[in-house]
């Protein structure tokens, strides 16, 4: 009989793309996924290090857990604990001395071992006190040792092309967690993209830490228009991923400013597979706040990047990464934040009270601003923030747009699908769509959707949009 594995995942989409390739890695040992965690032989619990209290959500969790684990152990049945992910890179000997029942804890970069751990968890005397830790980062590459993807059934996946960050922002735990910066191959990268569009996927994410500080070595037959190097950044990868037949859209994240080169610039002048939506955090619209988080940019060199890439591509919406209330930030560095919101206007953005991660060098600066100040200052700039996406939103009203048709709605003949500005679109149209870039006439804005009407007869779905 199968085995059942149950995995939850937290933050970002790099954790979902990882969580799907330890279902991958797991499959041959005769684990199926399954949405019940009582009932399941593993549990994984993915974690991410970003969010506020997030090893505390972890262990709230393993508590959860330690009781079904011990009823089927009692029944004679198996449930191996697995904790992965950032929590468990930064935490691993911490998990195992407060949840001694955890079976296994491994980081984000050793998780094509999960067989052999859990080959050794098996073999540990005592089921309750295995506690195998793994989190040292490897010499290879994980994705040597990873089996094929396949598309889960879906018409967009993610795809991980980079990961790691060289970039050390004084706010972030990545570089200590993911570990240094590391592109997979042109070649890789292009295989896994041929595999996911032959089994149905038309929209692929291509997801990095810094997913523009790509730098992929190229194929052999390609190095003499690669460079001296050899290797290409994401805007040359960009292009050789368009020429996949049926692959219709392309998007990235996360992006550095740092890195946003000419070539990925001139990518989204020249492909109309990259779609005009980008998220490109700044994260403060301070230049002293941005050299406290040593973000190694300032805000002319933002606003200079925002108008390369408006240049290129004039439809091109924008979102962003705030942090407020990060140490010493003032009243006058808050408002200059503001202001560069006002200035940019973004479609949508992210946005974040500052919260001290452990082992980072912001942690320790003096003049940590108050609570309730970053509450103040929080709610503000998200009112602002949601003015511009609801006006940016409003823009849609009486425009048709492509819309890529990806689910059954919640009602009756209603079909789900994504606008080129990943906003969520639902109107009536027929199942048979799914998987198809359709017309739409957007006519009205809800919320968090917009509600609009197949445009039939029109064959529009690859032209390019109006500004």
């Amino acid at each position: 009989m199968a085995k059942k594995l149950y995995i939850k995942t937290y933050g970002c989409q790099m954790n979902e793309y990882d969580s799907a390739r330890m279902a991958d890695v797991l499959a041959p040992l005769g684990y199926e996924p399954t949405g019940q965690v009582e009932t399941a032989d593993m549990v994984i619990l993915n974690t991410c290090h970003i969010r506020e209290k997030a090893s505390e959500k972890v262990f709230s969790e393993l508590g959860r857990l330690r009781p079904a684990k011990r009823h089927r152990e009692a029944a004679g049945q198996e449930m191996i604990i697995a904790v992965a992910g950032c929590v468990a890179q930064a935490e691993g000997g911490e998990i195992v001395r407060r949840a001694p029942y955890v079976d296994i804890v491994l980081g984000p970069q050793t998780y094509h071992r999960l067989p052999e751990m859990i080959a050794r968890a098996k073999r540990a005397a005592d089921p309750l006190h295995r506690g195998i830790v793994d989190t040292e980062f490897p010499v290879e590459s994980k994705f040597d040792h990873l089996p094929e993807t396949h598309a889960a059934g879906g018409v967009t996946a993610f795809l991980t092309v980079q990961e790691g960050c060289d970039k050390f922002c004084t706010f972030c735990v990545v570089p200590y967690t993911r570990g240094a910066e590391m592109s997979r191959t042109v070649e890789e990268v292009a295989a896994e993209a041929r595999r996911l569009v032959a089994n149905g996927v038309r929209e692929i994410t291509l997801l990095g830490q810094n997913v523009n500080a790509y730098h992929g070595r190229a194929p052999l037959r390609f190095v003499g228009k690669a460079g001296a190097a050899g290797e290409w950044g994401l805007g040359r990868l960009a292009r050789h991923l368009a020429e996949i037949e049926r692959l219709e859209r392309i998007r990235y994240t996360t992006s550095h400013p740092h890195d946003m080169d000419d070539e990925l610039v001139e990518a989204h002048r020249d492909l109309p597979q990259l779609m005009p939506f980008l998220h490109l955090p700044v994260q403060s619209g301070s230049d002293r706040i941005l050299a406290a988080m040593n973000r190694q940019h300032r805000t002319a060199d933002f606003l200079r990047i925002v108008e390369r890439l408006r240049r290129a591509r004039p439809d091109l919406a924008l979102s962003s990464d705030f942090i407020v209330g990060f140490p010493g930030e003032s009243d006058a560095d808050f408002e200059a934040t503001l202001a560069l919101i006002r200035e940019v206007e973004f479609a949508m953005a992210y946005s974040f009270k500052y919260s001290a991660r452990p082992g980072t060098p912001a942690a320790t600066l003096p003049d940590q601003v108050p609570e309730a100040v970053r509450d103040q200052r929080l709610d503000r700039l998200q009112a602002l923030l949601r003015e511009q996406q609801q006006a940016f939103n409003a823009t849609m009203i009486g425009r048709r747009l492509p819309v890529l048709l990806e689910k059954l709605g919640r009602h009756e003949g209603q079909l789900i699908g994504r606008s080129p500005y990943l906003q969520s679109v639902h109107l009536e149209a027929p199942a048979a769509l799914i998987g198809q870039i359709q017309p739409v006439d957007i006519l009205a804005l809800f919320p968090n959707s917009l509600a609009g009407r197949l445009a039939s007869g029109h064959a529009g779905a690859r032209e390019r949009l109006s500004a």
